[in-house]
């Protein structure tokens, strides 16, 4: 029997590696879990020590109630939902309603979601966001052009890594593009294009204070890794100018409330050193962010974010975590076209590449098309080095050598068993 003295946490699980480790998160015999996952998530899940365990072919709300409702009248209810990946966090906002458990609510969790939103709430603290406009049937090519200017960026509300997202420079080109998307504009936005460095930022909040954060600067966008381009990141130096990013980065999430999670924001630099809100998560970054936090901090974002959602405290006090002189960085490439393609070789860097400490390639015969998001693609690399300009000519170094060969179509039979990433490296 379980003991109602214990607290229970309901998690809706989609990840299928050691994100999804949720066990390692607590402190064995301190609280109870029920899950909610997907069946690829379920080899990673502790289902011998969990209190119950559903697997379920989808995570959407609809089909979430029910079966929520079910376990909490079986087991009493919960004291918290989590469902840590950013797909999931306003469906558990809505699931925590509907039970009347406490928790982010969903108009909270919309504010990181909606992208026209976060910027609403974000500008009206006084901190700069980009010109922007909602769409709708109404929206004209040139009004829209005459409000935000061009050239612009159009992208969904409630997108995710880049999907939907376009530069349009020439207003006969928005024009095209609005009557491509009639009947959707209402999930749309458009914002300027700001030029200028691209930053992420990415931590904890604890009592509407850092707990752990940090600051990288991308090589490359998000956006041109969408079109074939290898996306890098590489740690800032402490600083005046990480101190600066850092507290525009605090000024920002205090006007979106955030005052316990975890959070992923990214903004631009320009030229004159002038600091503009680009949009936000409430989750841990992705591609290699967790991994090479993990290496140099020894923070586990993912657990951090977990403990915070539910009301627990830090696994590590603020001021016994480390703060080493050196930096890190990674360069994910990205699936190589044409689409599908079948992989007939490719270069390790290990050795190669002196700050790259770790790496993941894909294997021989791998398939690649086009839906490989930022793990099961070309390459993942992590580096490390003595500051963030060695980091950085090490992550050029990582775009400029690395090759993948390959060969157009699918391979038959097929693709054999050997087809595991390769995991090389710490």
């Amino acid at each position: 029997m379980s003991s109602r003295e214990l607290p229970r946490y309901l998690v809706v699980n989609r990840f299928d590696d050691e994100f999804g480790e949720y066990h390692r998160f607590v402190e064995p015999g301190s609280c109870e879990l029920v899950h909610i996952t997907l069946p690829a998530g379920l080899p990673v899940l502790d289902a011998e020590g969990a209190l119950d365990l559903v697997v379920t072919d989808d995570l959407e709300y609809d089909t979430l109630l029910p079966i929520a409702r079910r376990l909490a009248e079986i087991h009493g209810g919960f004291d918290a939902i989590v469902g840590p990946s950013e797909y999931d966090v306003v469906t558990t906002a809505r699931l925590r309603a509907a039970l009347g458990v406490p928790g982010w609510s969903v108009e909270f969790v919309e504010a990181f979601r909606d992208k026209a939103r976060m910027k609403d709430l974000i500008g009206a603290a006084g901190l700069r966001v980009p010109h922007f406009r909602r769409l709708d049937g109404g929206s004209t090519a040139a009004a829209v052009a005459a409000e935000v200017g061009l050239p612009l960026i159009v992208k969904p509300r409630a997108g995710w890594s880049s999907r939907g997202v376009e530069l349009i420079r020439e207003e006969g080109a928005l024009a095209d593009w609005l009557a491509v998307n009639s009947g959707q504009l209402d999930g749309y936005e458009c914002e300027e294009y700001v030029e200028g460095e691209v930053l992420h930022v990415d931590g904890v909040r604890r009592g509407s204070a850092f707990h752990f954060v940090s600051a990288s600067q991308y090589l490359n966008t998000c956006l041109d890794f969408t079109e074939g381009v290898p996306l890098g990141s590489v740690m800032l130096d402490a600083g005046e100018r990480l101190d600066r990013i850092t507290a525009f980065t605090g000024g920002c999430l205090d006007a979106l409330g955030l005052v316990d999670g975890p959070f992923h924001l990214e903004l631009f630099e320009t030229a004159s050193g002038e600091l503009v809100f680009l949009e936000v998560g409430l989750r841990p970054g992705g591609a290699e962010v967790p991994f090479v936090h993990r290496d140099l901090f020894g923070i586990d974002l993912f657990a951090e974010a977990f403990r915070a959602t539910v009301g627990l405290p830090p696994t590590v006090p603020a001021t016994e975590l480390p703060q080493p002189a050196e930096r890190v960085g990674w360069v994910s490439i990205p699936e190589p076209k044409p689409w599908p393609s079948t992989l007939t070789g490719r270069t390790s860097l290990l050795g190669e590449v002196p700050e790259v400490y770790a790496e993941v390639l894909p294997a021989l015969g791998t398939v690649f098309d086009g839906s490989g998001g930022y793990e099961q693609i070309g390459g993942r690399f992590r580096l490390r080095g003595a500051d963030h300009a060695a980091v950085r000519r090490a992550a050029e170094q990582v775009m400029a050598r690395y090759r993948l060969t390959t060969e157009p179509g699918r391979p038959a039979p097929a693709v054999p068993s050997s087809a595991e990433p390769v995991r090389v490296g710490a």
